[in-house]
């Protein structure tokens, strides 16, 4: 997948300030932007953390993981 960090700052930088509190990574707000961008994705992801991650502000992010998405 195309992505341009420099085209979505504006966005991430959003979704960086929302996660804070819980300490998200660069990596994982990109996925989270990246999944607003792409509605028909899925993450895969070992990261415990995407079940609380929301695009667009509260849909789950449809995951492929491990553990009980």
């Amino acid at each position: 997948m195309d992505f341009s960090l420099a085209a979505e700052i504006e966005p991430v930088n959003r979704l960086m300030r929302r996660y804070a509190n819980i300490g998200a990574s660069l990596a994982d707000v990109c996925l989270v932007r990246m999944s607003e961008l792409h509605s028909n994705c899925k993450v895969l992801t070992l990261d415990r953390d995407f079940l609380i991650y929301r695009r667009d502000g509260r849909r789950t992010i449809p995951l492929i993981a491990p553990f009980d998405a």
